[in-house]
């Protein structure tokens, strides 16, 4: 009988993946307009950086979003060719992205994106990559 047991755990593991590669594959990106702030959160990892959304007279969409598309550089069309480098669109053409402007971060400062200082970006592109569309949520709230 325990053998039986171990062997279905066995089989269930290699089936569908040990509990901890699918915690590892979890990325959550929690952004707090009102904190100016985004919380990611990966496998047991916590990381906690300051952003810059929407400011007066434009919105950052809220709501819970699954990333679109990802680009290691991008150029805003909409406002002259801004840079966007390691962008991760959520909805249409709002993306959390790296900004040159790092003293706007932590208040209000952005057409509607999320920037993040260059280092953070491409760190949160990166776990992106890894962890998949799928494995990942960003969630913007009030």
């Amino acid at each position: 009988m325990k053998k039986m047991v171990l062997v279905a755990a066995v089989l269930a593991t290699m089936l569908f993946g040990s509990s901890v590669e699918g915690q590892a594959a979890r990325l959550v990106a929690n952004i707090d307009v009102s904190s100016q702030t985004m919380t990611v959160r990966y496998g047991a990892a916590v990381y906690r950086w300051s952003v810059s959304t929407a400011r007066k007279g434009y919105i950052t969409p809220r709501g819970s979003y699954r990333p679109q598309r990802t680009e290691r550089m991008w150029y805003s069309r909409k406002y002259d060719m801004s840079p966007m480098p390691h962008s991760v669109f959520f909805r249409g053409g709002y993306a959390i992205h790296g900004t040159g402007a790092v003293k706007s971060l932590g208040r209000p400062a952005s057409h509607g994106c999320v920037r993040l200082h260059p280092s953070n970006a491409a760190a949160f592109y990166s776990m992106v990559k890894q962890a998949g569309f799928r494995n990942t949520r960003i969630v913007v709230t009030n």
